[in-house]
């Protein structure tokens, strides 16, 4: 994760108590912030591969969103870290779309989605076989690409609770959003998908 892809972010101490650790960051402590971003890299991933819909893409994103956050850490003063973190690696995303957007590259529909770390949603939790591995992992694939095709406010939303779990108060907070037009999106977002999967679906089991 974050902390494999360069040597900025390497936890030397033990978890400690996070009101502590980000008093110590707002200090300059940069072991204190490393741990932070232990806490939650996984997380500020999970959320970027799913808007990105690219593994490449999305470490990116995150380790955009983390150095931005470590610069900026002195103004954080009250309310949810997590959330503020969610919120500044969901910029960084649409940070990215907007470039990719004046810059032309591969679609994210085109983009190699791997099962491994992929959610799955409401698939079964465990295979019986080949054949039964092999449709999860297209079935994964599916759900990607139709996560892809949603527009960014939707997908934004749809990430945060179906994969996040986070509720509805906090993904308003994040997206700046009033708790009825998160309800609205998700509402969207979740019929589109189920749309999306139920003419696809079985084109995928076919082949």
């Amino acid at each position: 994760m974050i902390a494999e892809l360069s040597g900025f972010f390497i936890a030397t101490q033990p978890l400690t108590d996070e009101q502590a650790l980000i008093r110590a960051a707002q200090r300059g402590d940069l072991g204190a912030f490393n741990r932070l971003v232990l806490r939650y890299q996984q997380q500020v991933y999970n959320l970027a591969y799913r808007i990105m819909g690219d593994e490449a893409a999305a470490s990116d994103a995150a380790q955009e969103a983390f150095i931005s956050a470590y610069r900026h850490v002195g103004s954080f003063h009250e309310g949810s870290f997590r959330n503020w973190l969610l919120r500044i690696a969901r910029n960084a995303c649409f940070d990215e779309l907007r470039r990719r957007k004046r810059r032309p590259m591969v679609s994210l529909d085109e983009a190699v989605i791997t099962a491994e770390g992929v959610i799955e949603f409401d698939l079964p939790a465990t295979a019986d076989g080949p054949e039964q591995i092999v449709q999860r992992r297209e079935l994964a694939d599916l759900l990607q690409r139709g996560i892809n095709t949603l527009p960014i406010d939707q997908r934004v939303t749809l990430v945060l609770s179906d994969v996040q779990g986070l509720r509805y108060d906090e993904i308003a907070e994040i997206t700046h959003s009033k708790r009825g037009t998160v309800k609205s999106r998700l509402s969207r977002a979740r019929a589109t998908l189920r749309e999306y999967l139920q003419i696809h679906r079985e084109a995928v089991w076919s082949t």
